[in-house]
């Protein structure tokens, strides 16, 4: 196996993760409004992903930085033809990073709901943008001979990737559902339950025709075995939900989100960004691949660090581990 396929995975891979543990948090920002009936049951929500949210974001920086040193020609063409979608993510992280920090700050129920707002905002916006994202890096956009995008915003919003926002803007909403119910307790986590049934069940929809489309259109068989997988496993979360399991419900989603990724990532290979104006014009693993010395040079640098910001995360879902309980949380 050569490096630009190692360093491929490798990318996959930290977004797969990225969208596991930022998907549980977004989801939990977006039901804020819906599960917290008062004051103390959305401190209790904001506590369940206070210590880990900005950690999670790790995950996405780290991707981000890996494309540019190992596929540059891949970063350039992407960050610059999914410009305003990517900086749309960046204004919600903002927003949503600003508004876990400033909430408590104030003593007002005016100061705080307006920051519940921007919280819920700034979840949404992430949630739907990754999903149009991923589904256009699928798709494939239109690239000239310098493999510059020559299309418009207007062109990233079509029918599949529309469909592929929304499919992650519920997935992510159950996913973070079905996380509440294992880190609460009493009424709240009996309510994150119900809710939890009710979003996996609207999400399945979109969810299928979105996997269908994508195997139709950019399938093999590996990416056909994964997608009936990840629809297994989406079921058996909510039967899972259904019987008051909330751990292992929370564990379905996060299988079902890592086997429909790998599923994604497996139908863009070998290719990094497809063009849809000329198929000589779309970038691969290889001609969009750095010098074999930088891709070693980075190899050994991730073969150092990267156990050790794996074994740092890893203590702190540790130590964090325990359920939120609303009784214990002082009045305001």
């Amino acid at each position: 196996m050569d490096l630009t396929t190692i360093w491929f995975i490798a990318i996959a891979v930290l977004f797969t993760g990225y969208f596991i543990l930022e998907g549980f948090d977004f989801g939990v920002g977006m039901l804020l409004p819906v599960l917290g009936r008062e004051e103390r049951e959305r401190r209790a929500l904001i506590n369940t992903i206070g210590p880990v949210w900005d950690g999670n974001e790790v995950w996405v920086i780290t991707a981000g930085g890996a494309m540019f040193a190992a596929f540059p020609h891949w970063y350039a063409s992407l960050f610059s033809g999914f410009y305003l979608l990517l900086f749309a993510i960046l204004i919600g992280l903002i927003i949503r990073g600003t508004a876990f920090e400033y909430r408590g700050k104030g003593d007002t129920d005016r100061w705080r709901r307006g920051w519940d707002r921007c919280i819920i905002v700034g979840s949404a916006i992430p949630a739907f943008c990754w999903g149009v994202v991923v589904a256009n890096l699928v798709r494939g956009v239109p690239l000239d001979a310098n493999f510059d995008y020559t299309g418009s915003i207007w062109g990233l919003l079509n029918g599949y990737a529309l469909l592929g926002g929304l499919t992650t803007l519920l997935l992510f909403a159950t996913h973070g559902a079905y996380f509440l119910h294992l880190r609460t307790t009493g009424g709240l986590a009996e309510r994150a339950r119900t809710t939890g049934l009710r979003l996996g069940a609207a999400t399945t929809v979109p969810a299928l025709a979105f996997l269908v489309w994508t195997q139709a259109a950019h399938g093999n068989w590996t990416t056909m075995v994964l997608i009936v997988l990840a629809v297994i496993a989406l079921a058996a979360g909510l039967a899972l939900d259904y019987t008051g399991r909330g751990g292992w419900a929370f564990a379905a989603t996060a299988l079902t989100i890592a086997l429909a990724s790998t599923a994604l990532f497996c139908a863009l290979w070998p290719n990094v960004l497809p063009s849809t104006s000329d198929a000589a014009n779309s970038l691969t693993h290889e001609n969009a691949a750095a010098t074999q010395k930088t891709l070693g040079i980075m190899t050994w640098a991730a073969v150092i660090f990267l156990p050790l910001i794996l074994l740092y995360q890893g203590w702190t879902y540790w130590v964090f581990r325990k359920r939120v309980i609303v009784e214990r949380i002082p009045v305001a």
